[in-house]
């Protein structure tokens, strides 16, 4: 049934808002102006939030045009315009939808010229910027220099590191590259060669597409302003894995009108190795005064000994929205957390596990254990080989599989075997 939208708006819309959404999530698809916080716990509904919220201010008569939609994949962006549009029975190719270094990519196509890019620019992508960097080792000469020098993959890591989590590069290797420390005057020296090669041949990498967004912003007032006016509405998808550059590239977007609608989860910020700051979502409120903070608790995924579990263990972090998640669903088992000493002494209680269940008649291959990364698999691994229990894995390499792992394998069997081409192939390219 038609639904008129607001309060005295005059406008019908095609979708009952309070029929299809929670009453939280109801308050946020509605929010009209200014800024906005959406805490969304685990299963909350947070896609469903941002994909109604674009079909309101839709139907609220505002201009496709003036939203801009930020994601962490472009794939993100474009199911949930495609969800929108679904909902309305209307095309959104007018909002603007994508990742943060897709955007920034649009705008130095446009106003490169403003920064010197006069003649254009080529991104590269990460396969070109390591060959970069590995023919600057080369022509340098550090490759031979004394212990080991970091790959070309790590290289880009290291500045792409000093980007993202705005460290020197002595505190970037003292605090994750350690092994590398002695190479430090070394690594300056590239860094500074591999800009100057970046500036001579109007080369950007996926970092500089973020660093020129900025620079952008905040050199040229009047783009500032011009992009401001035009984008009245900014939404930003999983807040809380932003970095310190993404956070201030929406701080200048929103300079001339503050709407923003950050939607995220303090407690589920997993990506600090890639940059992502914390502090961009705890300190919203101060970025934005006066910014409303919306909690989306009701969880549509899990049973309530679930979540009182985990609401128990989010109660335990020094810093946190506090939140309690619950469900209108029915009790479930109750789960069992332990606390093991070591990741070693985890891998062995799996184990036993497993085992203990075998015994009893489940088949192997009716268990899981899920990981939050791939590589935290790594020593169960080690550990149901050691006890003979066959196993498949999903996603990431297996542990004997690793490049390292294999090299240092190549190395024992030349020793073991001196007539090993295969092996001694790796081990001399």
């Amino acid at each position: 049934m038609p639904q008129i939208l607001g309060h005295a708006t005059g406008i019908t819309s095609r979708i009952d808002y309070q029929k299809e959404l929670n009453p939280a999530q109801y308050d946020a698809v509605t929010t009209f102006d200014g800024p906005v916080l959406v805490i969304a716990g685990a299963g909350s509904g947070k896609t469903r939030t941002l994909v109604y919220r674009l079909a309101y201010l839709v139907e609220r008569g505002v201009d496709p045009g003036s939203i801009l939609l930020l994601t962490f994949t472009r794939k993100a962006s474009q199911e949930m315009l495609n969800r929108a549009a679904h909902l309305i029975q209307e095309p959104l190719g007018q909002v603007m939808g994508g990742t943060f270094h897709g955007v920034c990519y649009q705008w130095l196509r446009r106003y490169g010229q403003l920064l010197g890019y006069s003649e254009g620019f080529t991104v590269m992508d990460r396969a070109d910027q390591g060959d970069l960097l590995a023919m600057l080792r080369e022509r340098l000469g550090f490759k031979k220099s004394d212990g080991p020098f970091p790959r070309k993959e790590t290289l880009a890591e290291i500045l792409g590191g000093m980007v993202n989590k705005n460290l020197s590069l002595e505190d970037l290797l003292d605090r994750d590259y350690p092994q590398f420390l002695a190479h430090q005057g070394d690594l300056l020296q590239l860094g500074l060669a591999y800009r100057e090669e970046k500036r001579a041949h109007a080369l950007l990498d996926y970092d500089d597409l973020l660093l020129e967004g900025r620079r952008l912003l905040t050199e040229q007032e009047e783009v500032r302003r011009q992009l401001s006016e035009r984008f009245r509405f900014l939404m930003v998808d999983e807040y809380q894995d932003t970095n310190r550059l993404q956070a201030e590239i929406v701080r200048l977007l929103a300079y001339t009108h503050s709407n923003v609608m950050a939607v995220g989860d303090d407690s589920q910020s997993i990506y600090s190795f890639r940059g992502a700051n914390f502090r961009n979502i705890m300190d919203f409120p101060q970025l934005f005064p006066g910014a409303r903070v919306i909690k989306l608790e009701e969880n549509y995924r899990s049973t309530q000994p679930i979540l009182d579990l985990a609401n128990e263990i989010i109660a335990g972090a020094r810093e946190k929205y506090t939140k309690c998640l619950f469900t209108r669903k029915g009790a479930g088992l109750k789960p069992r957390l332990f606390r093991p000493a070591s990741e070693n002494e985890q891998s062995r209680l799996v184990v036993a596990q497993v085992q203990d269940l075998h015994e009893r008649g489940t088949p192997l291959n009716k268990m899981a254990v899920l990981f939050r990364a791939a590589f935290h698999s790594f020593d169960l691994e080690i550990e149901l080989v050691r006890q003979g229990l066959p196993f498949m894995k999903f996603g990431g390499f297996k542990f004997m599989e690793s490049a390292h792992i294999k090299d240092l394998l190549a190395h024992l069997r030349v020793v073991a075997n001196p007539r090993d081409a295969m092996s001694w192939s790796r081990v001399l390219l």
